[in-house]
């Protein structure tokens, strides 16, 4: 019986693990991260955001979602939507449409501390072939794992 129960987990693992990895964590400014110095306009350039993907590596305590005019100004808003932060935090990329993300430290967006980007409608295009070769290796893994742990409880 705990043979099958072992199957059933190790099945949907496989079956997740495509799907886990096309989410993509980008990490803010490089190893960077989220400080003064950092053209994060350079930075987002080039790159493709889509639902699902996360913004990591925010280490200041005090990034705050904008709005187009006030992102341009650099004025914080007085309602904060993306919550209370420990200053290591990540983003999750949940909706569509434009996303201004500014610092909330006096002098720091007008220092270059903000980032503007898009997410486009749709899904994230296919993954390549080298990330499925990577998906395909890891899912192999998992069932050698897999079947040395079942031998050795089994016997």
């Amino acid at each position: 019986m705990a043979i099958h129960r072992s199957l059933v987990i190790f099945a949907i693992v496989v079956l997740m693990t495509p799907a886990i990895s096309l989410a993509t964590n980008f990490v803010v400014g490089h190893d960077d991260g989220w400080k003064l110095g950092i053209d994060y306009e350079d930075w987002a350039k080039g790159k493709q955001f889509f639902v699902g993907d996360t913004l990591g590596k925010l280490y200041h305590p005090k990034p705050f979602v904008s709005f187009g005019d006030d992102f341009k100004s650099c004025t914080v808003p007085s309602n904060n939507s993306l919550g209370s932060f420990t200053g290591n935090d990540t983003i999750k990329l949940a909706t569509t449409g434009n996303k201004w993300y500014i610092c909330g430290v006096n002098g720091h967006c007008d220092g270059g501390m903000k980032l503007k980007i898009t997410v486009p409608d749709g899904i994230a295009p296919a993954p390549s072939a080298a990330s499925t070769l990577l998906a395909t290796n890891f899912q192999i893994f998992l069932g050698m794992i897999f079947t040395i742990t079942s031998i050795v409880i089994v016997y």
